[in-house]
């Protein structure tokens, strides 16, 4: 596991930064966060989900056997872009051999090859591929985060997991609310984590909130379009419930609403 502090091109944390241990804890550090830099660095060190915080370092500390010679990164996984972002991308993220490996979000997996490349397409990340934390990669306007942090067994948190991470995403929102226009969420898990979210931010969210679904898209007044997306996990991509054409048209399509077409 990569200790904070180290250098490690993603990690803002140092051995001073405060350290959650409960979801109150997370609660408490997320709403005093300043600034994104302070909200990433909080995040990565964070140890609310004694579960999650077992299972993210187990699986540092086995590793898979093609990156048996690799140090894992072992920590929550923190949002990453454009601070200053006219479009967020939303998605249940932290895969145990991707981004728990590598460090940053949806990289070094298949998953992030299939949103890399589409960012890449639409001119919103400079290399079709992120592959590790010092690749070079970089994403234009654009930020991409994540509603629980920690690499679940299963790729399952539960309700509790998901509600003491929250206020992460919350915090994460309501510092770039003067920024964003587009929302793209990955998947029901992220669709419902980001209403929670906006809610949180004071955002005027519809009474009644659409039911998730590929394409849909609702506008929220005086805030972001939501725009909702098909997972880029295996499953979706393997059976082709999501092709690179409907990944390309939500792309395509937040851009023009964060007039970066």
């Amino acid at each position: 596991m990569i200790p904070p502090g180290s250098g490690f091109p993603t990690d803002h944390a140092t051995s001073a930064t405060p350290v959650a241990r409960h979801a109150a804890d997370v609660q408490h550090l997320a709403g005093s966060a300043d600034t994104l830099q302070d909200v990433d660095a909080r995040s990565s060190v964070c140890r609310a989900c004694p579960r999650l915080v077992a299972w993210r370092e187990e699986v540092a500390a086995t590793r898979r056997a093609a990156f048996a010679d690799q140090e894992y990164w072992g920590r929550p996984i923190t949002g990453w872009g454009d601070s200053t972002a006219r479009i967020v991308v939303v998605g249940l993220a932290p895969a145990a051999h991707g981004g728990n490996r590598t460090g940053r979000i949806f990289t070094g997996d298949r998953s992030g090859d299939w949103l890399f490349a589409a960012l890449h397409r639409a001119g919103l990340a400079t290399q079709p591929t992120s592959t590790s934390a010092y690749d070079g990669q970089r994403l234009v306007g654009t930020r991409i985060t994540l509603p629980v942090r920690c690499a679940p067994p299963a790729n399952r948190p539960t309700t509790q997991e998901r509600d003491a991470c929250a206020p992460w995403l919350h915090r994460e929102l309501a510092l770039m609310r003067p920024y964003v226009r587009a929302l793209v969420v990955l998947g029901g898990f992220g669709w419902a984590s980001t209403w929670t979210a906006l809610r949180a931010t004071g955002a005027a969210v519809p009474r009644r909130v659409p039911a998730f679904g590929h394409g849909r898209e609702v506008n929220v007044e005086g805030g972001p379009t939501v725009i909702g997306c098909y997972h880029v996990s295996q499953q979706n991509t393997f059976t082709g419930r999501l092709t690179e054409a409907m990944l390309d048209d939500v792309i395509n399509r937040a851009k023009r609403v964060a007039a970066l077409a």
